[in-house]
């Protein structure tokens, strides 16, 4: 798991016991609701994006080197030396067979999830003349809740779509196990400040979806960052029974991707909308977007990836999304 200490470390704040350590949110300041006019297209900004980009991913690295270190020095006990033979195989099996045997004890899910953090993504689509309201009330309200102690919450981003379905926007929790999403829920449900909140908010909005994920072992969700530019939240409903399938692929395909792209995260739904894949990328612009795409083609391993997993593809669903002003990914 890559590290997120470092992001606290420069914000000066110390990481909540047990929980994974991300950035607190800061409130809505302004009055302005992000759209596509406030991401600059030009050369510079890429420039820039691409060396935020690369200052983010060392620091992961050094975390990550600190973090092996650390397992290093750890002192293991070691595995009681047995003979190896015909006898000793049969009554304890080989090491491969109980390595075998141990990964078919975790469900099914452990074996697609890390399984220690549950995230959430919220979609409200809302009221073409409410949206300046829509983002005083969740720019006040949201930071406030993700950086109450007595909440077992991280808020990862909040988005709003400028391409696909405008007006809706996606905000995307990380919650520790279903245990911290119950406390959580329970805890800001009974807010003093709550029951006036939901109220507004009712009113805002035409409709409101929820899904509950678990991340992809292989690809972490990431740290808070501020690159700028946008984000596209592609979807993948897949045909039933195909997700450890599209993971096996995907694993091997999301290096290829790495190497041309900037990743924030990749979860499959376990409650709400079955059979679904959130996958969510970031770029210095829609042109950069097109660039990036195309270079993927030209890195081994990526066209397989994409021959292999379409036939597992019910329907796709593309968004472009502008971060708020108080996402810690940004």
């Amino acid at each position: 798991m890559l590290s997120r200490q470092f992001a606290r470390a420069a914000a000066g704040v110390t990481p909540r016991a047990g929980l994974r350590a991300l950035s607190s949110t800061a409130a809505r300041l302004d009055a302005h609701t992000p759209s596509m006019g406030d991401v600059n297209p030009s050369r510079a900004a890429v420039d820039t994006f691409n060396q935020k980009q690369k200052a983010f991913r060392e620091h992961l690295v050094e975390a990550q080197k600190e973090r092996e270190a650390r397992r290093t020095a750890e002192v293991k006990e070691p595995e009681p030396s047995r003979k190896a033979g015909p006898l000793t195989n049969l009554i304890y099996g080989t090491k491969e067979g109980r390595e075998l045997d141990a990964q078919l004890e975790a469900s099914f899910s452990q074996v697609l999830a890390r399984g220690k953090y549950v995230h959430s993504i919220v979609f409200h689509e809302v009221k073409p003349e409410k949206v300046d309201e829509y983002v005083d009330l969740v720019g006040h309200w949201y930071p406030k809740m993700a950086n109450a102690l007595e909440n077992k919450v991280h808020l990862v981003g909040s988005w709003r779509t400028e391409v696909g379905d405008c007006d809706t926007f996606v905000h995307i929790w990380e919650y520790q196990k279903y245990e911290g999403y119950h406390q959580s829920r329970h805890s800001i449900t009974h807010h003093p400040e709550f029951a006036e909140f939901d109220r507004k908010l009712k009113g805002m909005i035409n409709s409101k979806n929820i899904s509950l994920m678990q991340e992809f072992s292989f690809w972490p969700t990431t740290p808070p960052r501020q690159l700028g530019g946008v984000f596209e939240l592609r979807s993948y409903t897949l045909h039933p029974g195909n997700l450890l399938e599209w993971e096996t692929h995907w694993r091997r395909g999301l290096k290829a991707r790495r190497e041309v792209m900037e990743g924030v995260g990749a979860w499959f739904v376990q409650v709400g909308d079955l059979n679904t894949v959130h996958h969510l990328w970031q770029f210095a612009n829609l042109e950069e977007r097109r660039a990036r795409r195309e270079q993927s083609w030209q890195v081994e391993g990526w066209s397989d990836t994409v021959h292999k997993t379409v036939p597992l593809i019910q329907s796709m669903k593309s968004r472009v999304l502008i971060p708020m002003p108080w996402s810690p990914v940004a």
